[in-house]
C-alpha cells in the first residue's frame, strides 16, 4: 500500500513585490505569518511500521525554512521575488534532495486565505 504522510511547519517573514504592476500596497515592506506543509509519498518500512521518522522529518523542515524566519525573503538568495509560488518551490528545491518521496510543498498566508503548492512531476 502506497501512503502519504504530511509534516506542517510555519514562519515569519516580511517581504514586498518590486515588479511594476504590483499594487501600490504590496510594495511596501510588509508582513506575514506563513504555514506550509510538506507531503512524502511511500511505501511503510515493514520493520518500523512507518513510511519515514516524522521527527527526522520536522528537523530537516526547520534546518531548510529556518533562514526565512524573521526575514526580508527578497534578500534571500533565490527568492528576490517572493510570491507564495516562489516560496514552495525554494522550499521544494531544498528538501527534495534530503527527503525521499517528496511529493508536495504548500505554502500559505492563513490570514489572507492564500496558499500555493508544488508537485513532483
Amino acid at each position: 500500500m502506497l501512503f502519504e504522510i504530511e509534516k506542517d511547519f510555519q514562519f515569519e517573514a516580511a517581504h514586498y513585490f518590486g515588479h511594476a504592476d504590483a499594487n501600490d500596497l504590496f510594495k511596501k515592506i510588509h508582513g506575514h505569518s506563513f504555514s506550509g506543509r510538506v507531503t512524502l509519498r511511500g511505501h511503510a518500512q515493514a520493520e518500523k511500521g512507518w513510511v519515514r521518522d516524522l521527527w527526522k522529518i520536522e528537523q530537516t523542515i526547520k534546518e531548510v525554512v529556518e533562514p526565512l524566519d524573521h526575514s526580508l525573503l527578497n534578500d534571500v538568495d533565490g527568492l528576490e521575488q517572493p510570491a507564495l509560488e516562489q516560496i514552495a518551490i525554494w522550499i521544494f528545491e531544498r528538501l527534495a534532495p534530503r527527503l525521499e518521496g517528496l511529493h508536495c510543498v504548500e505554502v500559505g498566508r492563513p490570514s489572507c486565505g492564500e496558499r500555493a503548492r508544488v508537485w513532483a512531476e
